[in-house]
C-alpha cells in the first residue's frame, strides 16, 4: 500500500525530448550535444542533472563554481581541471569538484566524451 506524501509526483524525462546541439559552455570551445534533463522537471526541484556529449576537440572552459559539482564519464576520455590540477578521466570515473574551485573539462582521444553532470540548484534569493 502506497503512503501519501507531501512531495510532488515523480518526473520521468526522455533524453530525446531535451536533446539539443549547442556550443560548449564557458568559452564555447567546440560543439556538443546537451541533454538538460532536470530543466524538464517541474519546480520545486533542488538539483541539476544533465548529460553532455563533447565533440572531438571540444572543452567546457575553466569557470568558477559556487557549489559542489560532479562529472561522471560514461564514454570517451577527458581531462578535468580544478584550480590548475589536471586528472585524466575515462568511462566509470567521476570527478567530485568543490565549491569555490575553478573547473573545466576537455575531450581527448578519438571518441566524443559523454558526461553526467550534477549539482545543486542555486537557492532563491529572499
Amino acid at each position: 500500500m502506497a503512503q501519501e506524501s507531501a512531495a510532488p509526483p515523480m518526473a520521468v524525462v526522455r533524453e530525446s525530448d531535451v536533446e539539443r546541439r549547442e556550443p560548449v559552455p564557458h568559452g564555447a570551445i567546440g560543439m556538443s550535444t546537451a541533454y538538460r534533463i532536470s530543466d524538464a522537471v517541474p519546480q520545486p526541484r533542488r538539483m541539476e542533472f544533465r548529460r553532455r556529449v563533447l565533440d572531438v576537440g571540444a572543452a567546457i572552459g575553466e569557470h568558477p563554481i559556487a557549489h559542489d559539482e560532479v562529472y561522471h564519464v560514461t564514454a570517451g576520455e577527458g581531462v578535468v581541471v580544478s584550480d590548475g590540477v589536471e586528472a585524466a578521466l575515462e568511462p566509470g570515473m567521476t570527478a567530485y569538484l568543490y565549491d569555490g574551485a575553478v573547473v573545466g573539462i576537455r575531450q581527448v582521444g578519438e571518441e566524443p566524451l559523454s558526461l553526467i553532470i550534477a549539482y545543486p540548484v542555486k537557492a532563491p534569493v529572499e
